[in-house]
C-alpha cells in the first residue's frame, strides 16, 4: 500500500484524468500478454474492486473479465489515490512472480502528461494539487432553510467541477456563492445606519464603513481584493470575461486556491452575519 493522507481513503480529493485510466488500461494488457491472460486480468480486478469498495467475481471467461476489469477500473478512477495505488500495488505482487511491469518511471510518466497531479515515491504517493476543502459549516442559524440549500448546492457543485478538472466554472460557481452569501447582509442595522447595497461591493462598501479598524475591515478589503482580481479581464477574468491576449488558463492548483481562499471568506462572513443578527 501507498502512503497518503488517510482521509482520501473515504473522501476522494477527486477523480483521476480519463488519460490515466487509459494508458494504465493499455499497460495492464502488456502485462497480461506475457502469460496467463484471464489470470492477470482477474488479479487486476480484485485490486481494482478493492480501490471502488466492492468485491471482485470471478468471470466465466476472458471477455467477461476484460469487461469486469474495464467496469471495476471506471469505478475506482473516481478516488484517484485510490487507482493509482490499486494499479502500482498490482503491479509490485505480480513482479514478484516474475512478471514484467511498469516501473515507477514509467508509471510516473503517465500521471505527468495527462496532468494527474501525483507522483509516485514509494512507499508514498505524492499530490501537488490535491487539497481537502476548506470546510464551510452546513447549517449557519441565522439564515433559513433555503439560503442554506443554495450554500450547500452551490459548495457541492464547486467541489465536483474541480474534481472532474473544470477549473474556470468552479471557481466561477463560489464566486457566485460569496456574491449570493453577501446579501444576507443587507438591512442589518451596525449602530451607524443598515447596509443597503445590491450588489457585492456595494455590500462590502456598506459594511467596511461601519467597521473600520475591526477584523471585519479587514477580511473584506483581502475579499474585495480577490473579488476584483477574478472579476477583471487581466486578472482572472471569471466574471467580466478575459483579455484574450493574455494567459488566461487557470491551473488546478490555481483554482483550488482561489476556492479554498473564497470558502474561508465565505466562512467568515456566515460567522459574522450570525453574530450581527444577535446583536
Amino acid at each position: 500500500m501507498l502512503k497518503f493522507n488517510g482521509a482520501w481513503r473515504f473522501d476522494s480529493p477527486g477523480a483521476v484524468p480519463g488519460g490515466v485510466v487509459r494508458e494504465f488500461a493499455a499497460l495492464l494488457g502488456k502485462i497480461a500478454a506475457q502469460g496467463n491472460q484471464k489470470g492477470v486480468l482477474e488479479h487486476f480486478k480484485r485490486y481494482f474492486a478493492g480501490a471502488a469498495g466492492t468485491t471482485a467475481s470471478y468471470s466465466s471467461n476472458t471477455s467477461w473479465a476484460e469487461a469486469d476489469l474495464d467496469d471495476y477500473m471506471n469505478q475506482a478512477a473516481h478516488n484517484a489515490p485510490l487507482f493509482i495505488e490499486a494499479f502500482y500495488d498490482a503491479c509490485e505482487a505480480l513482479k514478484a512472480r516474475d512478471f514484467a511491469v511498469p516501473d515507477v518511471a514509467r508509471m510516473n510518466r503517465v500521471l505527468f502528461d495527462c496532468k494527474a497531479g501525483y507522483e509516485i515515491r514509494p512507499p508514498d504517493l505524492i499530490s501537488g494539487q490535491a487539497q481537502v476543502p476548506i470546510i464551510v459549516p452546513e447549517r449557519p442559524p441565522s439564515l433559513d432553510e433555503q439560503a442554506q440549500d443554495i450554500i450547500q448546492k452551490s459548495l457541492k457543485d464547486s467541489e465536483q467541477l474541480l474534481a472532474e478538472g473544470r477549473c474556470r466554472p468552479a471557481v466561477q460557481e463560489i464566486l457566485w456563492l460569496l456574491e449570493t452569501v453577501s446579501t444576507a447582509f443587507r438591512g442589518i442595522d451596525l449602530g451607524g445606519g443598515t447596509v443597503q447595497g445590491k450588489y457585492f461591493n456595494k455590500i462590502a462598501d456598506d459594511l467596511r464603513r461601519q467597521s473600520k479598524g475591526n477584523i471585519l475591515d479587514q477580511v473584506l478589503n483581502w475579499t474585495t481584493t480577490l473579488h476584483g482580481y477574478l472579476s477583471s479581464p487581466t486578472g482572472g477574468g471569471i466574471r467580466h470575461g478575459a483579455d484574450l491576449k493574455a494567459d488566461i488558463v487557470i491551473q488546478p492548483n490555481e483554482a483550488r486556491l482561489f476556492c479554498n481562499l473564497i470558502r474561508s471568506y465565505i466562512t467568515f462572513l456566515m460567522a459574522e452575519h450570525e453574530r450581527l443578527s444577535k446583536t
